[in-house]
């Protein structure tokens, strides 16, 4: 099978971790005969160096000319986001791409690897049914693409931020996330703020009627204060999270810790039209790029759901699951899930990944 790929490495540890998940795809092209082209495009601050614009057309159009789109990250220096090349560079360029290939669903897959489980901030007595949970995030509504105004108002500083959201927005990500969860234990959470919330009120309306179309999903409504604590108190509750924008933004984060670093957790976005995009939910982390040092894993995952998802391509992606965590269990570790046990060897962002390969190709 021939798949045409855009790669958008971006910023800081984006390049390194992308050319490792590169070589990965490449191990898997090669032990199932399959042909990956890939187009490298500029993204972030990458294209602000050469074009003075953090997503310029022609990233676009490589896009467009593609099956999916692997995605590194973005963004710089916190010390230096008032320089053109880091202002704003997310906005106008991850959240400029979604709004311009309407991707408006996205998964976040958060396991926990029972040989790193001492990293969680958890309780091993939380941890011992393990865990494995997929969040769902609409990416289109909310207070991220409403009205925003500083100023001033009857003598003193005053600010406005607005949010909405459409029936079919809503419908739109529920159908999709009902059937994820056929695929995995039928249990579906739908998180809002539904007892203050306008736009929470209807989300809770328009998936308690997708719910009716699907009766063999166990489904229940939970307000995001009490998602926040339980998923804490107890984590294992959950499988299916569906919830809005902004919700779902700080809850996948949340979920992100549980797993022992923030370079776990891969995500995918999905829109209407087939094409989808594949990232780390993590950051940039400028200050370790280049080291050698950044986790591989999240980039490398994310390239597996790519594979699984877009492609269809089931084997190829249970494989790099598989040879990731075997790898874990080996003992191999990038220093931020290092833990200095007996049986551990803290390896470089290449290092792990070798591994990863090499259980590939046996």
């Amino acid at each position: 099978m021939n798949k045409k790929i855009a790669i958008l490495a971006g910023d800081g540890i984006g390049p390194e971790v992308m050319t490792q998940a590169i070589r990965v795809l490449d191990a898997i092209a090669t032990k199932f005969g399959h042909k990956f082209e890939y187009t490298e495009s500029l993204v972030g601050g990458a294209a602000y160096d050469k074009h003075q614009n953090h997503l310029p057309q022609e990233t676009i159009d490589v896009c467009n000319n593609s099956d999916a789109v692997l995605f590194g990250s973005v963004g710089g220096p916190v010390d230096k986001q008032h320089e053109a090349k880091w202002a704003n560079c997310e906005a106008k360029s991850i959240l400029a791409l979604r709004k311009a290939f309407n991707f408006n669903i996205n998964l976040r897959k958060m396991a926990l690897y029972t040989e790193i489980a001492s990293l969680s901030p958890l309780k091993p007595e939380l941890l011992s049914n393990g865990l494995d949970i997929v969040i769902f995030r609409e990416l289109l509504g909310d207070v991220y693409f409403g009205e925003h105004t500083q100023t001033e108002k009857n003598g003193e500083r005053y600010a406005f931020d607005s949010g909405s959201y459409t029936e079919s927005q809503i419908k739109s990500i529920a159908e999709y996330a009902f059937k994820v969860a056929k695929t995995r234990s039928k249990r579906l959470i739908s998180v809002d703020k539904a007892n203050v919330m306008a736009m929470s009120k209807l989300w809770r309306q328009v998936v308690s009627e997708v719910a009716k179309d699907n009766s063999d999903i166990e489904y229940s409504d939970m307000l995001v204060d009490n998602c926040a604590m339980q998923i804490i108190k107890n984590p294992s509750q959950f499988d299916v999270i569906l919830t809005s924008n902004l919700f779902g933004d700080i809850l996948s984060d949340e979920l992100s810790v549980l797993s022992g670093s923030v370079g776990m957790m891969p995500s995918a976005s999905f829109s209407s039209s087939g094409l989808a995009l594949y990232e780390p939910a993590g950051g940039s982390a400028p200050d370790i790029a280049g080291k050698n040092i950044a986790n591989p894993i999240a980039q490398i995952l994310s390239a597996s759901l790519m594979l699984g998802y877009s492609f269809n391509m089931l084997d190829e992606a249970k494989i790099i699951d598989e040879a990731v965590k075997a790898t874990i269990v080996a003992g191999y570790r990038t220093g931020d899930i290092y833990t200095k046990g007996a049986n551990e060897k803290m390896v470089g962002t290449k290092e792990f990944t070798d591994q990863v390969i090499a259980f590939i190709s046996k």
